[in-house]
């Protein structure tokens, strides 16, 4: 138990609020642990969260290589100020994703200075070599791990077209190595899910008693039923925080087309598709730049009204830890179709209950089920309200908050 509140450094390498789990899940677990009354001190580098009032931001600063509208840009040389940028900026060039490693050597930096001021460090993701010598600061260290990055370089090695491609993208990825070595060496993780669990002790070899599942949640207040459909025509909404192969736009939008053919749908994807990517080869292919938008930056509130001006929500990813996108639809009334890939079935419940499950990557079942749930009615008006439910009982980010306190009370206290 807790007898008084905790202090809690709360680190995340980029948190970009409004799409990616990373920024959502640190904004909404600092809100809910600072109504609890523990102190909560985000330790953040860019593109850095929307936090709540009661929740302290340091910033981290870093060259921030990766921003909009100019990725991969040539810093100026006054923007050097130590190694640690110099380190970021080689990587960089040699094709690496220096982040996760140089934001852990900049929290190692700056809370070494901090000794005393915290009564547990949580990392989320992170998982850089900054965190080894932190462990031995005497503050507990703990982690959460939403999934394996190994999954997405995995699906994205076998999407690549050409050997070159293949090189960079390994390039790109080798932090993986250096996360599944942190986490083998880091007492206490947590992870989103079941499924998620499994996938890091085969991808990481980590032990599964270093594992807590603790699910995220979602503020049912702002995603809730109720709202103005899209009218006549019947709308599908997706949420795809990248243009990568994990969350499988391409098959959704090759759905989409075969729909067409019988009734007049359009698909709204909160994300953005890259100019010469998959989805958008897709769209072009199949002649559905009029049936087919993306929408990206919006807050919270207008992602909830997208949701529900929704006739059917899809999540066609070739693996997902958790879901967050599910749990808002859901949250929102509105029927769900899912694939079976990761933890989808977990957060979701059985097929039929508040969604219906294909296999991941099948363009005929993801439109066959769709077209099931456009034709009917009642199966969408029951399945919106067990997802409502499911998501009341079970997904808050109160709920997180105080199995997650728990969690630190635990590391704590050495049990």
């Amino acid at each position: 138990m807790i007898s008084k509140p905790l202090r809690v450094a709360l680190l995340s390498y980029r948190s970009k609020p409004h799409s990616g789990g990373q920024g959502i899940y640190v904004r909404h677990l600092s809100r809910e642990l600072a109504a609890l009354g523990h102190r909560v001190e985000v330790f953040s580098g860019p593109p850095l969260p929307e936090l709540d009032e009661g929740v302290e931001l340091t910033v981290l600063p870093s060259l921030d290589l990766y921003r909009d509208p100019d990725p991969f840009r040539t810093p100026r040389r006054e923007e050097f100020t130590d190694s640690i940028d110099v380190l970021e900026w080689l990587s960089m060039c040699t094709g690496a994703f220096p982040e996760p490693l140089t934001f852990s050597l900049r929290a190692w930096r700056h809370l070494k200075t901090r000794l005393g001021d915290f009564d547990v460090i949580h990392d989320n993701q992170c998982l850089g070599y900054g965190l080894l010598p932190l462990r031995r600061l005497g503050t507990p260290l703990v982690a959460t791990i939403h999934h394996p990055i190994t999954v997405d370089r995995d699906l994205e090695l076998a999407a690549a077209p050409n050997w070159k491609r293949r090189v960079s993208l390994r390039r790109w990825y080798a932090f993986t190595r250096m996360q599944s070595r942190v986490a083998r060496r880091l007492p206490r993780l947590t992870t989103v899910s079941h499924a998620a669990r499994d996938e890091i002790v085969q991808s990481f070899g980590v032990s599964p008693e270093q594992l807590t599942v603790i699910g995220v949640g979602v503020d049912t207040d702002t995603f809730r039923p109720g709202g103005d459909s899209a009218g006549g025509k019947a709308r599908i909404v997706s949420v795809a925080s990248a243009d990568v192969p994990l969350k499988g736009l391409p098959e959704l939008i090759e759905a989409v087309a075969k729909l067409r053919a019988e009734r007049d749908v359009e698909l709204v994807v909160v994300g953005s598709a890259r100019p010469e990517g998959a989805a958008a080869r897709s769209i072009t292919r199949l002649g559905l730049g009029a049936a087919v938008r993306f929408v990206s930056g919006i807050s919270d509130d207008e992602l909830a009204d997208l949701f529900r001006s929704a006739t059917v929500a899809a999540v066609p990813s070739r693996y997902e830890g958790f879901s967050l996108p599910a749990v808002e639809a859901m949250s929102c009334g509105i029927p769900l179709v899912v694939t079976t890939a990761g933890a989808l079935p977990e957060v979701t419940g059985p097929d039929g209950l508040a969604s219906l499950h294909v296999p991941p990557g099948d363009a005929g079942a993801l439109a066959a089920a769709i077209g099931r749930l456009l034709d009917d009615e009642e199966l969408r008006r029951r399945l919106g309200a067990e997802g409502r439910r499911r998501v009341v009982e079970q997904f808050t980010w109160r709920r997180t908050a105080l199995r997650t306190a728990e969690w630190y009370a635990q590391a704590i206290t050495g049990r």
